[in-house]
């Protein structure tokens, strides 16, 4: 398990929605995407609370762990994974060689290191002495725990670390110096959402989900894409969600369960008044086939959830 000690921020921190910023390139086969702008959290107002909770419940411990200083070196994160190819996970920072050295002797105390080469670039195989099973056709592991098998690593690319299921996903982004390659003309890429000061975003298709006894119902069944972003505004947390639905029809049937729920919540007189406030507060509108969900939230009411 100590390879994924290293992983722990895409772990604790990865929702199974959708949603990017703008400048974040994700291929266009992808079945989730995950993508989170530290050096936003540091900089912003309403957010500082939320990077003081990862810095103090994640990369604390990977500092204590192994050595390594997110905190100082890491400024965003990106991950992803395709069918049958497994999750890729790009740190990009200003990473000291140090850093680098723990990274791959970090993750070579799990087993067998073997070096390789691509495009001028070294890369290693790292295959752990585990029984688990890896990854294999067609699952979607969001929680990433086939790279605790194996996983191919590489700190060759300047101020990036590049972790990957598969050698030919390593030798791509090698080829590209760390770039990820999207045409963004698919009819299956996953869409996009943006916003300035954007800081967590995450994505998933869910025809592509395989579990049915976690997503058996109704609505996910049709639903094709679900969507979700954070962003700073200034004093709040903007948080919006969007379902992409098999028909305008799902879509405005959803609309109106939310809306009613909402209703419900606020002649409840034994209900929380910072749960009321926060439903009365939130938008709720259809276009077409998408639903959209969006609230502004108290830093510290996000932050009190997380901690719960």
């Amino acid at each position: 398990m100590r390879f994924l000690k290293f992983l722990a921020v895409v772990v604790i921190l990865a929702l199974p929605v959708s949603g990017i910023a703008s400048g974040i390139s994700v291929p266009d086969g992808a079945t989730w995407y995950f993508h989170a702008d530290f050096d936003a959290m540091r900089k912003g107002k309403a957010s500082k609370g939320l990077y003081d909770w990862l810095n103090a419940e994640v990369f604390t411990e990977l500092r204590d762990e192994i050595g390594v200083d997110l905190d100082k070196e890491a400024r965003r994160l990106t991950a992803f994974s395709g069918i049958d190819q497994g999750p890729v996970i790009v740190i990009d920072g200003t990473f000291s060689q140090e850093t680098k050295d723990k990274v791959v002797a970090f993750a070579a105390m799990d087993g067998e290191v073997e070096p390789f080469k691509a495009s001028g670039k070294t890369y290693y195989f790292f295959n752990s002495d585990n029984d688990s099973d890896v990854m294999s056709g067609g699952d979607i592991d969001i929680d990433l725990e086939s790279l605790e098998d194996e996983a191919y690593v590489s700190v060759a690319v300047r101020d990036k670390i590049i972790i990957t299921h598969s050698r030919a996903q390593m030798e791509v982004l090698l080829k590209e110096n760390g770039r990820i390659e999207t045409k963004g003309d698919s009819k299956n890429a996953l869409f996009v959402l943006q916003a300035e000061r954007s800081l967590v975003q995450a994505g998933v298709n869910a025809e592509h989900l395989q579990d049915e006894d976690d997503w058996d119902s109704n609505i996910l069944k049709n639903t094709r894409q679900i969507a979700f972003l954070i962003a700073d505004l200034g004093d709040k947390l903007g948080i919006e969600a969007q379902l992409l639905t098999t028909e305008p029809e799902m879509a405005s049937s959803l609309a109106s369960i939310v809306r009613g729920l909402i209703s419900l919540q606020a002649f409840d007189e034994d209900a929380d008044p910072d749960v009321t406030s926060i439903l009365q507060s939130t938008k709720v509108d259809v276009s077409g086939s998408t639903l959209k969900v969006a609230l502004a939230l108290a830093p510290e009411l996000v932050v009190s959830a997380l901690e719960d």
